[in-house]
């Protein structure tokens, strides 16, 4: 399925509001300075939206056709190959795209590679129970293909996350009128039938491995109480 799909559905009533709370949590997502390097990868066409490119001049916008803000930087590859160096992004926003790639995995794997230590991760995408995306999929028969074999539930996405070490901190749930969201230990696997999309947002852990060292002395040893404190011992002599 091409991501034409997302274009059409932001045409539509219910789409334009889901364009309005996703550009309202995105620029609420968007915590990092205007010095640190932010990656989009997917083209909107409505970044002006959610963030200034004029004000942030390292956001970068990857995308195969160029899609995007014309202000902001672009970047033409694919996205399950990033020409990016490892360790260099601090923060990478993917607004829709898991869905209509069919590397989904292998994007996931680049996108940990290149994301710094700490660094943020946002992903949007579809609610694939949610009955209004299944109506519109249906009804626009140009994209009519398998379900199941593009749109990915939140559990699924929350699983991933945690394989390729990253700490989910905040899931979210657009509802058309309002936006939704559990922190910490609250963050559940299931997602209502009247949500839209859902948002995922995840910083990228490194756990460093300790080496352990051989022990250079095996043998036990027995330390005396007195022999603590030499002192002690000294005053009892005299």
């Amino acid at each position: 399925m091409k991501r034409n799909f997302l274009f059409a559905w932001y045409q539509t009533p219910r789409g334009k509001l889901l364009k309005e709370l996703e550009a309202d949590y995105l620029q609420k997502s968007i915590t990092v300075s205007c010095q640190q390097i932010i990656l989009q990868i997917g083209g909107l066409g409505w970044e002006n939206d959610f963030i200034d490119c004029t004000l942030y001049k390292n956001y970068t916008i990857l995308d195969t056709k160029g899609l995007g803000c014309d202000d902001a930087r672009k970047i033409r590859a694919r996205a399950y190959s990033l020409p990016l160096q490892s360790d260099s992004v601090d923060m990478i926003i993917i607004p829709h795209l898991l869905e209509f790639d069919t590397h989904r995995f292998q994007t996931m794997r680049e996108v940990e590679r290149v994301l710094k230590p700490e660094g943020l991760l946002v992903v949007l995408n579809f609610n694939p129970w949610s009955l209004w995306v299944r109506y519109q999929f249906l009804w626009d028969k140009k994209m009519a293909d398998s379900w199941g074999g593009h749109f990915i539930s939140r559990s699924r996405i929350m699983d991933w996350l945690k394989l390729l070490n990253f700490e989910v901190t905040v899931s979210s749930e657009f509802n058309l009128d309002s936006i939704s969201s559990k922190q910490g230990k609250l963050i559940g696997y299931g997602q209502s039938f009247f949500s839209t999309a859902y948002a995922v947002k995840a910083i990228k852990r490194r756990y460093n491995i300790i080496p352990l060292t051989p022990v250079k002395n095996a043998n036990p040893r027995l330390a005396l109480i007195n022999s603590l404190n030499p002192t002690a011992q000294i005053k009892k002599h005299e």
